[in-house]
């Protein structure tokens, strides 16, 4: 599936989360959301990505927006690593990639010579419109909040 562009409407989705919750897109209306889809919890470069957006959260909430992080990982997973991480946005579980299938976001990956469908890291900011305001694509873990908060800052 292609990514969507900046200015279409947002793929809406309704997914569980790691507070035992269901997060729908839609009820979000009214506030920028800064969604961001991650290959697996607790790896390496997901956890610096993690972190990054940890300590940037207030800075994030203060231009008024909230971050969803999105894995295929299951809730439980994501509670466990959100709970080591002592991260304050809630962790979304899309078992399968639909969701990340629907952002672009989902595709073929290689690995050791090995070929397997798997999550692009990619953060789409969605404005209070809900329309797609930012699209990053091959997402470098390190500094990406601050690219999220400048970009934020000119919505």
């Amino acid at each position: 599936m292609s990514t969507p562009q900046e200015g279409a409407e947002a793929p809406d989705f309704r997914l569980p989360s790691d507070r035992g919750d269901e997060i729908e897109l839609r009820g979000l209306r009214g506030t920028p959301v800064v969604l961001y889809f991650y290959p697996k919890d607790d790896t390496p470069g997901c956890t610096t990505q993690a972190c990054d957006f940890r300590d940037r959260w207030e800075d994030v909430r203060a231009a008024g927006a909230t971050i969803l992080g999105v894995s295929p990982d299951s809730e439980r997973s994501h509670g466990k690593f959100r709970d080591k991480y002592k991260l304050p946005f809630p962790l979304l579980a899309d078992a399968g990639g639909k969701v990340a299938s629907a952002y672009g976001a989902w595709g073929e990956k290689s690995f050791m010579g090995r070929k397997y469908d798997g999550v692009h890291r990619s953060t789409f900011i969605i404005g209070r419109d809900g329309r797609i305001a930012k699209v990053f694509q091959k997402v470098k873990p390190q500094g990406h909040a601050d690219e999220v908060l400048a970009a934020l800052r000119e919505l």
